[in-house]
């Protein structure tokens, strides 16, 4: 599921690399929408995930996210960029609001 992008990102600390799902362009009755009206999405899917945050006595906390699960984030959580054409996000594990499960 990961993509060619995705390779090239090593998230540093707690930080992931999220592909978020699709925005919806059109409403249930057929309304196309504007990019300034769409909601930002808040699910997508974890592409890379870096080795945890450092702990004080120098050991590493453990991520609760792997690579291919489908997570859902805080609204305004993370930095968007795009690599080779695609939308991504890194947030930190604490913006991680769940881990949907199917």
């Amino acid at each position: 599921m990961a993509s060619a992008s995705s390779t090239k990102l090593r998230p540093l600390g707690d930080r992931l690399v999220i592909q978020p799902t699709p925005r919806e362009e059109m409403t249930k009755s057929g309304i196309v929408l504007p990019d300034t009206a769409k909601e930002k999405p808040q699910e997508g899917v974890v592409l890379a995930v870096g080795p945890g945050k450092t702990l004080d006595d120098g050991s590493r906390e453990a991520m609760d996210v792997a690579v291919g699960n489908k997570v859902l984030y805080a609204k305004y959580a993370g930095t968007e960029f795009k690599v080779d054409g695609e939308d991504l996000l890194i947030v930190s594990q604490k913006d991680i609001l769940a881990i949907v499960e199917d």
